[in-house]
Formats: C-alpha cells, sequence, structure tokens
C-alpha cells in the first residue's frame, strides 16, 4: 500500500512554514472560477423538502461546488498558508498523496479518543459574520434565538448521542458542552459536544465506523439522507465531509470533518459548501449560507 512517508511530510511541513513567514502569494492566484449554477441547488433543496415532508427524513445536508483554475506557479503549500491566514481554525491540516492535495480548515471534530474517552464535536447552526460589531452581535443572538436552528442542533445532538452509545459503555454518554456559540473569521456556529467512555472490546476502526460519515453532513437518518444525497449532488462529493487526522498506535486519535475544505490537483482546485435543509428551510437562506461557508476558502484564492 502506499503511505504519505516522512520525507514528504518534512516537505510540506517547510513548504508550509517558508509560506508563512513570507506571507507572499503571487498577485493573481486565480485564472478563472465557476460556482455551480444556484438554481441546481434551489431545486434540490425543494426535493429535499418533499422527502421531509413525506416522512422519508428528518434533515438532510445539501452541498454545492466551487471549481477554480489556478496560475502553474501556486503551490497547495501556498493556498494552505493563505487559508490559514483567511479561515484560521482548529482542525486545519494539507495532506498530498498521489498527486492531489486536500487543503482543509474545518471548524469540525468528528472523533477524538483518549484514555479510552471518545468525543465528537458536532456544529449545526449557522450565521455570517458582519464587519459592524453591533450587527455581528445581533446576528449571533438571532442564531440562538431562532427556533429552526436550535431544533436542528438538538436532533443531530441526540443522533451523535446514538453513534457513540454503539460503541461505548451503557450510561457513559453525556453532552458535556451544550449549544455554545464558536465564531471564525466567516460565520459563527452553534456547537456541542458529546463524550462517552469505551467498551474494552471495541477497536479503533470500530470507534471510527460508528460515527463516521458524521450526522452534521449527512442529515438524519443517516442512510437514507445518503442516498438522497447521492441523487440530489450533481456530482460525488470526493474527499468534502471525510475526515483526517491522526490515529496512534495505542488507540488514540483525533480527526477532524473535511469541511470548509478544498482539494488541488494539478493547477485545478475544487471546494464545496452545504447546509442543513428542514422541511421550514427558506432555500434562498441555505444558498446564502453556502456562499458564506465558501467565503474564507474563495478569499484564500484571492476572491
Amino acid at each position: 500500500r502506499e503511505s504519505l512517508g516522512s520525507a514528504d511530510a518534512s516537505q510540506i511541513r517547510d513548504d508550509v512554514s517558508r509560506q508563512r513567514k513570507s506571507k507572499r502569494l503571487p498577485p493573481e492566484i486565480l485564472k478563472s472560477v465557476t460556482e455551480e449554477e444556484p438554481t441546481c441547488f434551489l431545486e434540490s433543496v425543494e426535493k429535499a423538502q418533499r422527502y421531509i415532508a413525506a416522512g422519508d427524513i428528518y434533515q438532510a445536508n445539501l452541498s454545492r461546488g466551487w471549481t477554480a483554475e489556478l496560475v502553474p506557479s501556486v503551490t497547495g503549500s501556498d493556498i494552505y498558508a493563505a487559508l490559514c491566514d483567511t479561515n484560521p481554525a482548529p482542525f486545519a491540516g494539507i495532506a498530498r498523496w498521489r498527486g492531489v492535495e486536500i487543503i482543509s480548515s474545518s471548524p469540525e471534530r468528528l472523533l477524538k479518543v483518549r484514555d479510552s474517552v471518545a468525543q465528537t464535536r458536532p456544529i449545526a447552526g449557522t450565521r455570517p459574520r458582519s464587519d459592524d460589531d453591533a450587527h455581528d452581535e445581533s446576528l449571533s443572538t438571532e442564531l440562538f434565538s431562532h427556533p429552526k436552528e436550535l431544533a436542528e442542533h438538538v436532533m443531530l445532538i441526540d443522533l451523535e448521542r446514538n453513534d457513540l452509545g454503539r460503541v461505548c459503555h451503557a450510561g457513559s454518554v453525556e453532552v458535556d458542552e451544550m449549544m455554545v456559540l464558536e465564531s471564525y473569521s466567516h460565520v459563527h456556529h452553534i456547537v456541542s459536544n458529546v463524550t462517552g467512555r469505551l467498551r474494552d472490546d471495541v477497536m479503533p476502526g470500530q470507534a471510527i465506523a460508528a460515527v463516521f460519515p458524521g450526522g452534521t453532513i449527512t442529515g438524519c437518518p443517516k442512510v437514507r439522507c445518503m442516498e438522497i444525497i447521492a441523487e440530489l449532488e450533481a456530482e460525488p462529493r470526493g474527499a468534502y465531509t471525510g475526515s483526517f487526522g491522526y490515529l496512534n498506535r495505542d488507540g488514540s486519535m483525533d480527526l477532524n470533518i473535511l469541511i470548509r475544505t478544498m482539494v488541488k490537483k494539478g493547477n485545478s482546485i475544487t471546494l464545496r459548501a452545504g447546509s442543513g435543509i428542514v422541511a421550514d428551510s427558506d432555500p434562498d437562506a441555505e444558498l446564502a449560507e453556502t456562499r458564506a461557508k465558501a467565503k474564507g476558502m474563495l478569499r484564500a484564492l484571492g476572491r
């Protein structure tokens, strides 16, 4: 099997360090950028709402894409360094494998395991940031008073509790942080933290399988939502909403969810952003949410 060698990892670290110190990017990064047709997304939202009305699902996360052509001199390390400046996040990283680079500034943890304690940190609920302090505060306040956002978040907490309950000791799963505000450069989020104590017979792969893919990027119930996503989204997601991180030999790990993530292959780069659709979602508002989430990535590309 092919893997990322230590020499490759060292090269990536050196490239990123050099770029972050210089803080210089070519004056023109992009040759072009194309946004997926908005009407396609709006139609998909309405179709998802029909599935919800029919009782197939409660909520689905739909995403849409952007494709850009880079000037040849721009490297993945250049983009990652710029992304760390325009959209800093706790679970950021870059991976290079078989000529493909995954460049992520993810704010979301899929799974952390340490000393047999597992935790997942779902994000559900978003508002854009504002440059005006008073308006910015009102947006975060409105987020926490919106019935749709709160109900959606509670439903996804229950989904994650159920996922961890499959591999944890009975009675050990709890929500130790309930609906807190996390504010990033371009969006406000509602975030919770769910923990549990893994059973002694649970192997690392079983713990990952219990929570993957994250419920916040599929919807509820997961399997039916994934079928509907495959039907409604224009193309496969690829690395988007997958995961990367580390897994140690002792079973400890920390894995993100690959949102706010770009994939570079040659001079082409793609990115996706999504939103959670429920029965009373406003399609235009959900479209605006995808653009707010993509904003930091597009700014890293000079847009």
